[in-house]
């Protein structure tokens, strides 16, 4: 898959300049253009057709969030990150509930933005892998919505949504409950950091876990993604 084309709405001009130079230092992002209003964005949007756009809430001619309702009401489906100062619990929840998937509060060091960009790069990439090929069978549907509910999943302080989405995927592709241990060996890294992820995803409700007795001693913790 080719670079995915970037809009930036912000209307600071050196916090977009800031935005566009992360940007543009990820392999699999361009910016294709940078819009100071939401008038401005939504014009772009219609003429550019990006893949992906970074939002802020706080615009001078309106908020992000009526940009978010005016752009799904075209049927639109472009990934949106919001990129913001706006923290209440309001407008997070109206973002969410218009398809945002990703929050980064300014300000933010560039790793943090690239951690988002990565998710929304392997959505996309793996969108494109069923682009033509007609229906999909239950199996697919519950992976692919397993996957944006893993995204969700790592909107927690303290948890990588790369190494969640790594486990989750990990787990996927394994045909048993897997253990701790096992996860640690397969992605390299210890067994409490495993075992702190499949437990984040057994609270997430996207997993659970089963004792299993083996030899003398406590019982080993196996875990596996729910359908």
């Amino acid at each position: 898959m080719s670079r995915l084309r970037t809009l930036i709405v912000e209307d600071d001009f050196a916090v977009a300049h800031v935005t566009r130079g992360f940007v543009e230092r990820h392999p699999h992002f361009e910016v294709v253009s940078v819009a100071p209003t939401g008038g401005d964005a939504l014009r772009a949007l219609d003429d550019l057709r990006p893949e992906v756009m970074l939002l802020d809430v706080y615009l001078p001619d309106m908020s992000g969030i009526d940009v978010l309702r005016r752009l799904r009401a075209t049927g639109a489906h472009v990934e949106v990150i919001a990129v913001t100062a706006a923290r209440d619990l309001d407008t997070v929840r109206r973002a969410r509930a218009h398809g945002v998937h990703h929050y980064v509060v300014k300000p933010f060091p560039m790793q943090a933005l690239h951690e988002r960009l990565d998710d929304v790069w392997r959505v996309l990439a793996r969108d494109a892998e069923f682009s033509d090929t007609g229906e999909l069978d239950q199996v697919t549907v519950d992976a692919l919505m397993r996957r944006d509910a893993v995204a969700l999943a790592g909107n927690r302080k303290g948890v990588s949504r790369v190494t969640l989405q790594r486990v989750a995927e990990t787990m996927e592709e394994q045909a048993h409950p897997v253990s701790a241990t096992e996860v640690a060996e397969v992605l390299g890294m210890s067994r409490v950091s495993a075992r702190r992820y499949l437990e984040r995803l057994v609270e997430s409700g996207l997993a659970a876990s089963t004792p299993t007795y083996g030899g003398v001693g406590r019982p080993e913790l196996r875990y596996q993604l729910r359908a």
